[in-house]
């Protein structure tokens, strides 16, 4: 356990000197990245998760340097899910960073999954009666059910416009 820990500091110290460090075209985001990404697995079999999820988010911030979206997302959610075990705030502030990711770049089905969980959180904290923070759940879920619902409405409407646009090009070229 202590060598996994050990491991894991010394990936993490490797990752931040490559951050502050010089380098070309974005290489030390990039290694620092991976860098974060073992740290993050050696602190996961050291079962030291807050440590984890600080790990996750910064290799999420290398990822969004890199204009990663997407595994910047991943990683926001990983961090959420490490978080869940130890700090619950921190836990919904990564869930919503990766919610906002996924939204923004058109990934609606994670943004799904991460409502479900988003209800799951506001089952815990009603059953230990944790009232704030089972209304900043509901609150969330209620958002991204709306953001995702508005999403679908737009892609049916431009799905249906595109239909009658064809419809209407096929009878014109019928009857000219």
């Amino acid at each position: 356990m202590g060598d996994h820990l050990a491991r894991a500091e010394d990936f993490e110290s490797k990752a931040v000197k490559k951050l502050s460090g010089w380098g070309l075209f974005g290489s030390e985001f990039e290694d620092a990245a991976d860098l974060f990404d073992k740290a993050a697995n050696s602190f996961k079999l050291s079962k030291s998760w807050d440590r984890v999820g600080a790990v996750y988010v910064k290799m999420a911030n290398c990822h969004l340097k890199l204009d990663s979206k997407h595994e910047a997302a991943n990683a926001y959610a990983g961090a959420a899910h490490c978080y869940k075990k130890c700090n619950t705030q921190e836990s919904i502030s990564c869930l919503e960073e990766s919610v906002n990711i996924f939204l923004d770049i058109g990934r609606f089905n994670m943004s799904a999954l991460a409502i479900v969980y988003f209800e799951k959180a506001v089952d815990l904290f009603q059953s230990e009666e944790v009232s704030t923070s089972a209304n900043q759940c509901e609150q969330k879920v209620a958002q991204y059910a709306a953001q995702l619902e508005q999403a679908e409405c737009d892609t049916y409407e431009s799905h249906g416009v595109g239909v009658v646009l064809c419809s209407f090009d096929r009878h014109k070229r019928l009857t000219f």
